[in-house]
């Protein structure tokens, strides 16, 4: 059937078809959104704050899809089914509920961003505006570190999986597929990778269900329904089938005693009772925090939204996320393991092996035994959209870090925004090449995403906590701020070897990615981190105060100026019939009630008025009532969705029976619907279609000026 173990099934020129060839068409249809934005509105990518942050103008549909694009990594997809593999039915759940409270919780930092530092740009900025430069380069160093060790998340595991199916040289899918997603970023911005995350998570929802459906309702060995019987299926005719969830649960009955899980009640597949994925809920947790709270791309969502509706964003982005781990796990993770004794699996009679396995292949492995080279060819495309949106975000994300934090704050403080702007065009492509050659490097020695993700924590988690701290804790000390991430570092490097030596006897790749020894690392950064701001903060509480004008100057414009003082907004009207242009003083308002025939142009003066009405503070009686929602939601889902659910089903000790497994999936699909219906809600099609019609009509008005010039000359 094929070779590599009967994972690759698809010759090379698919996988170089999909990277280059989707690549390159997206990369074009940015370039042409960007030139018609640049040319008929308001909004210039030649601007810095437009470039990096989108004028902070972004709607909460664009940010809700930017989040669950970006938060779907190539890990979600391909690490949600491994662990659904490795410790059965509780880990796609674990996985959705771990992620998802991470993003709710964002929503809380989202808040104080717009109340404390609307004029940022960065999360280490931020720092550096309360706690100085030498807090500055601590942040900035872990910023880095987890931008470096996300990208590689998303970019090695797609590379290794995009290997193993096609037979595409792993070191040129590590190296195009950073390059080919840096071409459109380069061109449209932080405003580009909202357009293209959209337009990615449509087709990977297409795919999902394809997927989910095929694996409950359509397949001749799984989920086959009687046409005679039912001949269209519907979640309610699956719930009610002899058919589809009976086959499937057999098949996992099947594999429990042919493939028992250790730790797992009864070895079983079925069962809620796993120690070893509880511990990896923990890990998941800790890698949680340092993934969102330390990733600029987060900072940044919440930076280009506007104040009104940040936590509404970010609420909506969490919930709608949450189904995707969880259903699509639990159809090719769980598929995996009930698939492995049909002649179709590609490694039949053989189950995966652990490398296999470690490497994220058994969602591929589920798609080839479904859907054969087709399924091949749509996991593929699945995961290069789940890559490059994410990648997207991390090359945006790291030359801000880069143009604001490095450039302009230790090289060129004057700099103008042009100048800004060709910095970020330059971070952008020395990421993309550094990147590149990080993941090259571990693929070298033979390091996997389920590696990297379990141990993510260690490495960083220290910082992630105090991060928060520093806009959620007023009282937080310069001290505390420094020393803090450091330590926490210290202690998780030493219970992470120290445990490793202890259980496994030696410290190597295989051991130190052992989830109970890197668990133990995990919490000793996270927790330690947070110990010790704590700690710090009460001994030491002395904040940092600055003389220099110069930092006093940029402080205040971070923490942002009193709303008495902003200037007076200018609006630039183009009139049909004549070729000059007219600057009057109309407010914000006037301007989004214009006519159509009178479209604003690209301007420095509209850009600037824009980024100043949006770098107001928030007004406290709309981040007091933020607040109070994001913790309402916070509260609700951790007592639902962490606690109180899987932890019943945990204490209860008990294999789901055929009736409850049927019941579960029904869940796990109606859960993908509510997805589509909170992207639905999310969705900017009336935004997009005012947008189309003012740019139609801005083409239409120059077209006749320019004619009319001709005419005139």
């Amino acid at each position: 059937m094929s070779t590599n173990s009967g994972i690759q099934v698809l010759p090379a020129g698919v996988g170089y078809g999909i990277v280059i060839g989707i690549g390159g068409f997206f990369a074009a249809l940015m370039l042409g959104v960007t030139y018609l934005q640049n040319r008929y509105t308001a909004y210039s990518t030649g601007q810095a704050e437009e470039f990096n942050t989108a004028s902070r103008s972004v709607k909460p549909g664009l940010i809700a899809a930017g989040i669950v694009s970006s938060w779907t990594w190539s890990a979600t997809l391909l690490t949600s089914s491994t662990f659904a593999y490795s410790y059965g039915i509780c880990g796609p759940m674990w996985y959705g509920a771990m992620g998802t409270f991470q993003i709710l919780l964002f929503a809380l930092i989202a808040i104080k961003i717009k109340v404390k530092a609307p004029g940022a740009h960065t999360f280490p900025e931020i720092v550096m505006a309360r706690h100085g430069k030498v807090a500055h380069a601590t942040y900035l160093f872990n910023g880095l570190a987890t931008n470096m060790l996300v990208g590689a998340c998303l970019v090695l595991g797609g590379s290794q999986v995009v290997a193993a199916l096609s037979g595409m040289n792993v070191y040129a899918a590590c190296l195009l597929i950073p390059l080919v997603v840096a071409a459109y970023v380069i061109a449209g911005g932080l405003r580009s990778t909202f357009i293209a995350d959209y337009t990615h998570t449509v087709i990977l929802f297409i795919a999902i269900f394809v997927f989910g459906f095929s694996m409950y309702a359509t397949s001749d060995i799984v989920g086959r329904l009687d046409p005679k019987f039912i001949p269209v299926p519907t979640l309610a005719s699956i719930a009610h089938s002899n058919h589809s969830p009976t086959r499937f649960y057999d098949r996992l009955i099947s594999a429990s005693a042919n493939m028992p899980i250790a730790k797992n009640y009864e070895g079983s597949y079925l069962t809620f009772r796993s120690v070893d994925g509880l511990v990896f809920a923990i890990d998941l947790l800790v890698a949680g925090f340092s993934t969102v709270w330390l990733d600029q791309a987060y900072w940044q969502r919440a930076i280009a939204s506007r104040p009104e509706t940040s936590v509404k964003a970010y609420i909506f982005g969490g919930i709608a996320w949450y189904g995707i781990p969880y259903g699509f796990a639990t159809a090719m993770g769980l598929g995996c393991a009930a698939l492995t004794s049909s002649p179709t699996f590609p490694t039949y009679p053989s189950p995966l092996s652990t490398a296999q396995n470690g490497s994220g292949l058994s969602s591929p492995a589920t798609a080839i035994a479904l859907l054969g080279r087709g399924g091949a060819g749509l996991m593929l495309l699945l995961l290069f959209m789940a890559v490059t949106s994410s990648t997207s975000a991390e090359l945006i994300a790291v030359s801000s870090l880069l143009t604001f934090d490095i450039y302009k704050t230790y090289l060129k403080p004057n700099a103008t925004s042009s100048q800004l702007v060709s910095i970020s065009h330059a971070g952008i492509i020395l990421y993309a090449l550094v990147l590149a050659v990080f993941c090259s490097i571990l693929n070298a020695v033979s390091v996997n995403l389920t590696w990297l993700l379990t141990v993510l924590g260690v490495i960083v988690g220290g910082a992630s906590v105090p991060a928060g701290m520093v806009l959620l804790w007023p009282r937080m000390s310069t001290s505390a701020t420094i020393f803090s991430p450091w330590i926490g570092l210290a202690f998780g490097l030493i219970a992470w070897f120290v445990t490793t030596s202890k259980r496994s006897g030696a410290i190597n790749i295989d051991t130190t990615g052992d989830v109970t020894n890197a668990v133990a690392g995990n919490i000793a950064s996270w927790a330690g981190g947070a110990l010790v701001a704590t700690l710090l903060t009460l001994l030491f509480p002395r904040r940092f105060e600055s003389t220099d004008p110069t930092h006093i100057a940029r402080s205040n414009k971070i923490n942002s100026i009193p709303a008495s003082e902003a200037p007076t907004p200018p609006s630039v009207v183009i009139h049909p019939e004549t070729t000059t242009t007219t600057t009057t003083t109309t407010t914000t308002l006037d301007a989004e009630k214009s006519s159509p025939s009178s479209p604003i142009p690209t301007t420095n003066a509209v850009i600037s008025f824009l980024e100043t009405t949006h770098i107001s503070p928030m007004d406290p009686v709309l981040a007091a009532r933020s607040t109070r929602l994001a913790i309402a939601f916070n509260l609700l889902f951790l007592a639902v969705a962490i606690i109180a659910v899987p932890f019943s089903f945990f204490g209860a000790s008990f294999v789901f029976s055929r009736a409850a497994f049927t019941g579960w999936l029904v869940v796990a699909m109606h859960i993908f619907l509510s997805v589509l219906l909170f992207l639905k809600k999310a969705d900017p099609s009336a935004r997009r279609r005012l947008v189309s019609e003012r740019v139609s009509t801005a083409v239409q008005v120059v077209r006749k000026c320019e004619l009319a010039k001709r005419l005139d000359s």
